[in-house]
Formats: structure tokens, C-alpha cells, sequence
């Protein structure tokens, strides 16, 4: 419990202050040869932490004759993400399958932000401390459950989902009034020391780590309510961007397929990465077991996005209904077997 705890103190600080950099910047659109990068932190990052790590932006333009500066910020949730882009302080920038939807959807015809590709597929749990809870119909007005950001956030967006399948048609809305907006490692803390948060909506490794005390149990899985493996975390950016600077686009693109490499190839490496990156206070067996575990995906592949999408438009949270995840996606991956 120590070493959690520290690690997400750790995680919680940084988050805060690069937060606060990088929406305080201001900065010009960036010209080819020039690429800005937020990320998070997390394994579901993973493939970015990679290319920074292996400078393989850096690898992939010089193959196309072109040297390319490569800026890395840390954001904390697609909100801010989608600020920092929108203000021009960011060119590309990652986070769940919501605000890239959301992002899409108020950009649409304007400045036109699309996905360049996932990053991943992963499940996200839904845990408790409390031992009355064994489904989501369980939850009562004494409990709290923490969210990265309430009603936008891919797992509030999941939970909404959830509730409906267990209450009825229309009754999305059913648990919104028992949660609580806090970040991955705050909530992890607060549920871990019997506060009032009895309830988390999170993702790895927090979950994990979650799970290694006793009195905490999963309630559901995101997998559980998409029916399938479903992408957790994307990556975006504007068209005008890709447009303006196709060797620059071109090279990111390159290097995020060479990153799932790597994952996937050598989970030991790629763990290493991880806690270099991450400076986190982890053993390597636990992260290697995670990268291990066959429903944690790295692909570019989308999975199950259009189901949320789907979600969101039949609750207003989203005005345009995509025919198809193609409509969300550049075609640099429409050759994938997305979904």
C-alpha cells in the first residue's frame, strides 16, 4: 500500500504541473519539421512513451530526408487535450475514445479534428470496497464513484452505457448522480483508504493495483458492457495539420506502428520503458504480466468505437451520427479491420 501510494502521489503531481504548462503556453502552429505531442500518464500511453523514449519521430524523418523536432507536454484528460489543440498549443493529442468523439464532433466542418489511430484496446474496471455491491443496480445514495470526469469521460460515458443495459431503455442516466470527478490516482487513494468513495471507474494500472487489496472487487468490465475488446485511448489532430506537413504527419504515423512493435515484441523492454519514462515505483514483473495479459491490446486498430459513438448521438452528447468509425479516422489507418 505504501508503494501505491507514493506512486500515485508521483503520477498526481505530474499531472498537475504539466497541466498547467502546457495550457499557460503560447505557442504558433507548428511548420513541418516541427511536431507537439501531449501525453499522459499510464500504460494505455504506452506506444508514446515509446517513441519519445526511442526517438522514433526522429528516426522516421530522417529516413524521409527531413529533420524533425519532436516537443512532448503531459496533459491530464482529453478536455484539456482538446483545449491545448484547439488553441494551437499542441498538434497531436491522446486520450479516450470520448473526447476524441466530442473533439470530432464540435470540430466537424470547422477545423475538423479527426483520429490518427489508437493506441489501444484495454478494459476498464469498474471496482467497490463496498461488499452490499455486486452489480451496478446495487449502488445506493451512500455510495461514491470516482471518475476521471463525470458524464464525459470514456468510462462515465461506459457507465452511463452499463446502467442502461441493467435499468432500461432511457435510463443512461441512472448512477450520474452518485459520481464524483477525480483523477485516476486521487480516486485510487481515496477508495484504497475508506473514504467515502466506495466505487471507481478507472483504468490500468490503477485497477491492478487496485485489485491487490482484498476488500477491493470488480463489479464490471468495459468489455463486459461493449460486448468485446474496445479501444480505450486514441490519438488526434487537426486536417489542416496533416495537410500542411505530410513528411512530418507521415513519420508520427510511421512511428507509432514501430511502437506497437516493440510492445508487442518484447514486453520486458517495453515494461522498461514504462518505469523510465513513468519514473514510477513499480516492479517490472508487474508491469510485464499486465502487457502480458491477452485483453490488453496495442494496435492502431479501432475497437468498438462506433458503439459509443452510437451512445452519444442517441443522448445528445453528440449532434453529427458517423455512417462508420472511417468517418472519425484519417485514411492512413481505414485499411485496418476496425470497428
Amino acid at each position: 500500500m505504501r508503494a501505491v501510494t507514493k506512486t500515485l502521489r508521483h503520477v498526481a503531481i505530474g499531472l498537475t504541473g504539466a497541466a498547467v504548462l502546457v495550457v499557460g503556453m503560447v505557442a504558433p502552429a507548428a511548420a513541418e519539421g516541427r511536431i507537439r505531442i501531449a501525453e499522459q500518464f499510464g500504460i494505455g500511453y504506452l506506444p508514446l512513451h515509446v517513441i519519445r523514449y526511442q526517438k522514433l519521430i526522429e528516426k522516421h524523418g530522417k529516413a524521409q530526408g527531413v529533420d524533425i523536432q519532436v516537443e512532448w507536454a503531459q496533459l491530464s484528460g482529453g478536455a484539456a487535450m482538446n483545449d491545448a489543440l484547439l488553441s494551437d498549443s499542441i498538434d497531436v493529442g491522446a486520450g479516450g475514445v470520448g473526447p476524441l468523439l466530442t473533439i470530432w464532433d464540435r470540430t466537424k466542418g470547422n477545423a475538423n479534428v479527426m483520429g490518427i489511430a489508437t493506441l489501444n484496446a484495454m478494459p476498464l474496471f469498474l471496482t467497490t470496497t463496498n461488499p452490499n455491491v455486486k452489480t451496478v443496480k446495487d449502488f445506493t445514495e451512500k455510495d461514491k464513484i470516482a471518475l476521471p470526469a463525470v458524464k464525459v469521460s470514456v468510462q462515465a460515458r461506459t457507465l452511463q452505457m452499463a446502467a442502461e443495459q441493467a435499468f432500461g431503455e432511457g435510463k443512461f442516466d441512472a448512477l450520474d448522480r452518485f459520481t464524483v470527478s477525480l483523477p485516476h490516482p486521487d480516486g485510487t487513494t481515496a477508495l484504497l483508504s475508506g473514504s467515502s468513495i466506495t466505487g471507481h471507474f478507472s483504468a490500468p494500472p490503477f485497477q491492478y493495483q487496485q485489485l491487490q487489496d482484498p476488500k477491493v472487487r470488480k463489479v464490471l468490465s468495459s468489455y463486459d458492457v461493449l460486448g468485446g475488446a474496445s479501444t480505450f485511448n486514441s490519438v488526434w489532430s487537426k486536417k489542416a495539420f496533416r495537410d500542411s506537413n505530410p513528411k512530418t504527419f507521415a513519420a508520427f504515423v510511421g512511428a507509432l506502428r514501430e511502437a506497437m512493435d516493440v510492445i508487442n515484441k518484447d514486453h520486458k523492454q517495453a515494461a522498461t520503458i514504462y518505469l523510465a519514462t513513468n519514473k514510477a515505483d513499480m516492479d517490472i514483473a508487474t508491469i510485464v504480466k499486465m502487457l502480458a495479459d491477452p485483453d490488453i491490446q496495442f494496435t492502431v486498430a479501432p475497437k468498438n468505437t462506433s458503439k459509443y459513438a452510437e451512445f452519444m448521438h442517441k443522448v445528445g452528447a453528440l449532434k453529427n451520427k458517423p455512417a462508420s468509425w472511417k468517418d472519425y479516422f484519417f485514411e492512413d489507418v481505414h485499411g485496418e479491420q476496425g470497428s
